[in-house]
């Protein structure tokens, strides 16, 4: 007998459905399993045989087809464990196949029958409702995942039984609910900017970097706070969507990186990747690609610290997407693209001791060594990012001061405000000034007579290239924002431009 089932093979963050054809036909005992598997799929079959014999299920005793369709895409993961098992069970008439008819299911099974959550659910749930499945069979443990997607009602099972148990009747339950703490615990931190004492000139570029979604490099001795700034951006980024929460949760589901219980992401996601990862580590990859460290801090901030210690590949392959807020991935097969929009802030020191430029410090460092040290960091990566700002070290009059700083709240009003200005010229919000094309760029970022000239003589100065000059140009639309002015004046411009002149002092020294 032949039966049918749905089901979805995981390819980078995308769930695309994939057919479960089992055909059990008298014969010889054996068991074909055809479709492309990758051997985690192969061996499956003994996985399920004994999973079928240990809750006292008959398995088939002749010959049995089982196909994955389409054949030409491949299948890696256990999750067709559940849907294999119980076609088993429609093929041999243990099961009615018409239960299955409104049914997609998916779930990797133990010897004993148990379910274990799998990857990528979040993702197998919004691919179901987009076919029209009407109702879903997941594990228990990656139901609350699956029930955010409306439309879909979704079952949690702890065993095969009990999904059997639910297609047949026998089991009387509901579908999960989505949940329901999700906006009590959303844009909720733990840390604030009213933490750190001092430093208010970078906190103001902070704000301007979130602000226009603006890079940013932080340069300081040791224990100057560069650290503890890095981690508090999020709290001033505008509050995370349910849609940005929805987008980014596929990433972390992809790859099995949702805590325990967690339906949703509730914050932006704040990355800090070792400097020993790998360019792979870095943006993705393998034989099947998966979603790296910038596809993770997708709608949030990806953080570099100690930037030249980091290996110089695993920088250079941030060109595209800090350009193109996506990375794509090519392998023989086919190619993936991941989303990857996110605010970079690197941190480094200005010499391998820490202390080049410190009052009180001494540099104990060679010319030789410091000119090696920033010589790990390319021209072009420098050019990708916009802001660059020095956090020296707080004299103790600061740290002793009874008065917390500037908070995260009043930081994120001023940002709020030039977010809905940038929302208002572009005709949709989360489009920032980072992102401008060209063409926007020639409509919205024309500096007045005084601007020009100052640009032109910056640029001669410093010797920066044009991608610079549009960068300073973007920086002072976005400092023209936050004071809700309609047009670049030079003082827009004098401070967009200071934010670059940084590590042209440091490379000359």
């Amino acid at each position: 007998m032949l039966a049918k089932l749905r089901s979805y093979a995981l390819l980078g963050i995308d769930a695309l459905p994939v057919e479960v054809e089992v055909d059990c036909n008298p014969g010889e005992a054996k068991t074909i399993l055809v479709g492309l598997p990758e051997m985690a799929v192969r061996e499956s079959v003994h996985r399920i045989e004994r999973a079928l014999a240990n809750l006292g299920y008959a398995r088939p005793t002749g010959r049995t087809i089982i196909n994955l369709a389409p054949a030409d895409l491949r299948k890696d993961a256990g999750g067709f464990d559940l849907p294999i098992a119980l076609g088993l069970l429609c093929a041999t008439r243990q099961l009615n196949p018409d239960h299955l008819t409104d049914f997609a299911s998916a779930g990797e099974l133990a010897l004993d029958g148990a379910v274990r959550p799998i990857k990528g659910v979040l993702s197998m749930a919004m691919t179901a409702r987009a076919r029209g499945v009407k109702k879903l069979i997941v594990p228990a443990g990656n139901a609350k995942e699956a029930a955010v997607v409306q439309e879909l009602e979704v079952y949690g099972v702890t065993s095969l039984a009990e999904a059997v148990g639910i297609l047949s009747g026998v089991v009387d339950i509901d579908p999960v609910s989505p949940p329901d703490e999700m906006a009590a615990r959303l844009n909720k931190y733990e840390v604030d900017f009213a933490d750190v004492r001092g430093q208010e000139s970078a906190k103001r570029a902070l704000v301007v970097a979130a602000a226009g979604g603006h890079n940013v490099l932080m340069l300081g001795s040791p224990g100057s706070g560069k650290t503890m700034l890095a981690r508090r951006l999020p709290t001033i980024l505008p509050p995370l969507t349910t849609d940005e929460s929805l987008e980014t949760t596929r990433i972390y589901s992809a790859v099995g990186r949702l805590n325990p219980g967690e339906s949703l992401l509730s914050v932006r996601p704040f990355r800090s990747p070792h400097h020993t990862i790998s360019d792979a580590g870095m943006v993705g990859g393998g034989t099947v690609p998966a979603p790296g460290e910038i596809s993770m801090a997708h709608h949030g901030v990806l953080f570099l610290d100690e930037l030249p210690e980091f290996n110089r590949r695993s920088l250079e392959v941030l060109r595209q997407p800090l350009e193109e807020g996506r990375v794509t991935i090519s392998r023989a097969v086919h190619s993936t693209t991941f989303p990857a929009d996110f605010v970079l802030v690197a941190s480094m020191n200005p010499c391998p001791c820490g202390y080049l430029g410190d009052a009180k410090h001494p540099c104990k460092c060679a010319p030789i060594a410091v000119e090696k040290y920033l010589g790990r960091i390319s021209g072009p990566l420098l050019d990708r990012i916009d802001l660059h700002i020095e956090v020296p070290s707080v004299p103790y009059e600061e740290l002793s001061k009874k008065v917390d700083g500037t908070s995260s709240e009043d930081m994120r009003r001023q940002v709020d405000a030039a977010r809905a200005v940038q929302a208002e010229r572009f005709g949709g919000v989360g489009r920032v000034n980072a992102r401008m094309v060209p063409k926007q760029m020639r409509q919205f970022c024309e500096p007045d007579a005084e601007g020009r000239e100052m640009l032109g003589n910056a640029m001669d100065d410093l010797g920066l290239s044009a991608r610079a000059h549009d960068r300073i140009l973007r920086v002072a639309r976005t400092i023209a924002d936050l004071e809700g002015a309609p047009n670049i004046t030079g003082d827009h411009l004098a401070e967009a431009i200071g934010y670059r002149t940084l590590d042209r002092k440091l490379w000359q020294r």
